[in-house]
């Protein structure tokens, strides 16, 4: 099962007001800086309280605003790589991976890290510290912490700006390989066109707050031609 997102806030003069529903698939929400993507992704994890309206995740309700539920964010079963990664600068590559095992025991923590560090390829970097790393080994470390618990959804807050083009493209492929081993639905906040087309099964268009179209890549190049030229100019 997928994820329910219906989701409506009020917060600085914004106004967010979003429905939208997913399977177990890759769906990117795109446009322009400031239209809300990343609101979204910080309710759906519990960071953000909405004003009123859902996230049902598999079937089970993180927020519900008419039935009164607000799971809390350490209890939803979220992966999330934040847009800075929040490595911790002191801990090693393992000891970041584990940071994210909270709530598990000991032995099957240390055996999903191991198995996380083994299949992403950052093995031999166990105990490197973040400083001492390439751009990239971050991402996959980024990537393991937030797979270790075995999430039902994983949520991406634009992991890829700060990369030059290479590592970008270096990072996507790492993306599609990941993705066939985790069935999960996953989340990705970009307003890079390519990034989208590229990735996505489902695109949702943000705009000032809004979804202004969902659809299959093709059909949104092809059919929303305008609204895309659109938002890539704002």
């Amino acid at each position: 099962m997928g994820l329910d997102v219906s989701l409506y806030k009020k917060v600085d003069g914004f106004t967010l007001d979003v429905q939208w529903k997913i399977d177990r698939e890759f769906a990117v929400l795109f446009g322009p800086s400031g239209s809300g993507k990343s609101l979204t992704l910080k309710m759906i994890a519990g960071l953000f309280r909405p004003d009123s309206g859902h996230v049902i995740s598999a079937g089970n309700p993180y927020f519900d605003s008419i039935k009164n539920i607000n799971i809390p964010p350490q209890k939803r079963h979220c992966g999330y790589v934040f847009q800075d990664l929040a490595l911790f600068p002191h801990m090693t590559v393992r000891e970041n991976i584990l940071y994210g095992a909270k709530g598990l025991q000991h032995d099957e923590a240390a055996a999903r890290c191991d198995e996380l560090m083994s299949h992403f390829q950052i093995s031999s970097i166990r105990n490197s510290i973040p400083s001492e790393i390439s751009g990239g080994q971050k991402q996959r470390v980024a990537f393991a912490r937030a797979l270790i618990r075995r999430p039902e959804m994983l949520l991406l807050d634009e992991p890829f700006s700060a990369l030059d083009t290479p590592l970008r493209i270096e990072m996507r492929a790492f993306l599609k390989d990941m993705r066939s081993e985790f069935n999960i639905p996953v989340i990705l906040v970009t307003h890079d066109i390519a990034e989208a087309r590229e990735l996505a099964e489902k695109i949702i268009v943000y705009s000032n707050g809004r979804v202004v179209q969902i659809g299959k890549p093709d059909e949104i190049n092809h059919d929303q031609a305008f609204c895309f030229s659109k938002l890539i100019l704002t």
